[in-house]
C-alpha cells in the first residue's frame, strides 16, 4: 500500500512538472501565428487610433502581425462578447476604454465584464476636447452656454453611442452647466464626428485622440478640453472648468484585455512587450501627437483599476438616467 501510494505521489509530481514545463514551452513558442486584436467600435474613433498604435509597434516587438479586427455595435458589446467567447490562447485581444466600466449599467451584457476577462496592459488616457460644426455662432464656452439656454433643445450633440465616453462626457456637461442640449447617439466616434463635420449634428465632446487632426483642418472648431490641466498638445485652449463650467473633468483611458483562461505566462509575455510599446520613442510621439499619454500598471493592477472605474461610473449613469434604446 505504501509503494502504490509513493508511486502516485511520484506520477502526480511527474505529471505537474510536465504541466508545468508545456505551459513554459507554449509560452516560449507564443505567438506562432497572426494576432487579432478586436476593437469594439468603428474605424475612426478613439479606441481604433489608440489600437491601431499599438498594434504597429506590438506586432513588431513579438515578431508576428496583430491585424485589427473592428466590431462595432451596441456601445461596445457586440466585440466585447466575441472576444469573450474566444479561444483563449492569446490569439485573441480586446482593447476596451471607459465603456467597458459603463456599458454593464446600461445594457444587459452577455458576458461578465471581470470574470469572462484577465487584464492584459492599461495604454494610455486622454482627456475629451468640446468642439462644434464651424457653422455653429458661437467661439467660446460661455457662447455655447448662452445659446443653448436661450434655445433649449434647439442644439444637440453627437456621440459614439448610448454609454460611450462621449455620452458621459455630454452629459456631465449638461448637468454641471445647466442646459438642454439633444443627445444623438451614433454606432462610433467616427461616425459621431462625420456627422459633426457634415453639419448633420452640431456639437461634440470627443476623446482628443480621434479630434485632434480635423480641428487643425478647420472641420470643426475647438472651444476648450475637458481636462483638470490644459493639453499639451493645444494650450491655447482653456479647459471647460476654466471657461465657464467649475468641476468640469472628463479623461478616457484604453487597455487590452484577453479572454478568460488565456495561460499566465502569455499574459506575461504580452504584458511585458506592451509595456516596452509604450516606452518606445516611437509610441510616445505618436501617442502624444494624438492628445494621449501612456499609463503604466501590473495586470493586476489594471483589473483593480477596471472594478474602481465600474464602481465610479455606475451611480453616474443611474443618475443620468441613460438607458439603451
Amino acid at each position: 500500500m505504501a509503494k502504490l501510494r509513493a508511486l502516485i505521489l511520484a506520477s502526480v509530481g511527474f505529471l505537474s512538472i510536465a504541466g508545468a514545463c508545456g505551459t513554459s514551452a507554449a509560452a516560449d513558442e507564443y505567438p506562432s501565428r497572426p494576432i487579432r486584436l478586436i476593437i469594439p467600435f468603428p474605424p475612426g474613433g478613439s479606441n481604433d487610433v489608440v489600437g491601431r498604435i499599438v498594434a504597429n509597434q506590438l506586432g513588431q516587438k513579438l515578431g508576428q502581425t496583430v491585424f485589427v479586427d473592428n466590431r462595432a455595435g451596441a456601445g461596445g458589446v457586440v466585440g466585447t462578447d466575441v472576444a469573450a467567447k474566444s479561444v483563449p490562447d492569446g490569439y485573441t485581444l480586446l482593447v476596451i476604454s471607459i465603456a467597458h466600466a459603463v456599458d454593464p449599467s446600461i445594457y444587459q451584457v452577455p458576458f461578465d465584464p471581470i470574470k469572462d476577462f484577465v487584464p492584459v496592459a492599461i495604454l494610455a488616457t486622454g482627456t475629451n476636447v468640446l468642439t462644434v460644426n464651424p457653422d455653429v455662432p458661437v467661439h467660446s464656452v460661455k457662447e455655447l452656454i448662452d445659446l443653448a439656454k436661450a434655445k433649449p433643445g434647439y442644439l444637440n450633440y453627437a456621440s459614439a453611442g448610448i454609454g460611450t465616453f462621449q455620452n458621459l462626457s455630454g452629459e456631465l456637461f449638461k448637468a454641471l452647466a445647466g442646459v438642454d442640449i439633444v443627445h444623438v447617439p451614433y454606432k462610433g466616434g467616427g461616425p459621431s464626428m462625420l456627422a459633426v463635420i457634415a453639419g448633420e449634428a452640431q456639437i461634440m465632446f470627443s476623446s482628443i485622440v480621434q479630434t485632434v487632426p480635423n480641428i487643425q483642418a478647420g472641420r470643426l472648431r475647438a472651444l476648450a478640453t475637458g481636462g483638470a490641466k490644459r493639453s499639451p498638445i493645444m494650450p491655447e485652449l482653456p479647459t471647460i472648468a476654466e471657461a465657464g463650467v467649475p468641476g468640469y473633468v472628463a479623461s478616457d483611458w484604453w487597455g487590452i484585455l484577453a479572454p478568460a483562461g488565456t495561460p499566465q505566462p502569455v499574459v506575461d509575455k504580452l504584458h511585458g512587450a506592451i509595456e516596452e510599446v509604450l516606452r518606445s520613442q516611437e509610441t510616445m510621439k505618436n501617442l502624444d501627437q494624438q492628445g494621449a499619454t501612456p499609463m503604466h500598471m501590473s495586470s493586476a493592477e489594471f483589473g483593480a483599476y477596471i472594478k474602481d472605474e465600474m464602481a465610479k461610473w455606475g451611480p453616474v449613469v443611474k443618475k443620468a438616467g441613460i438607458k439603451a434604446e
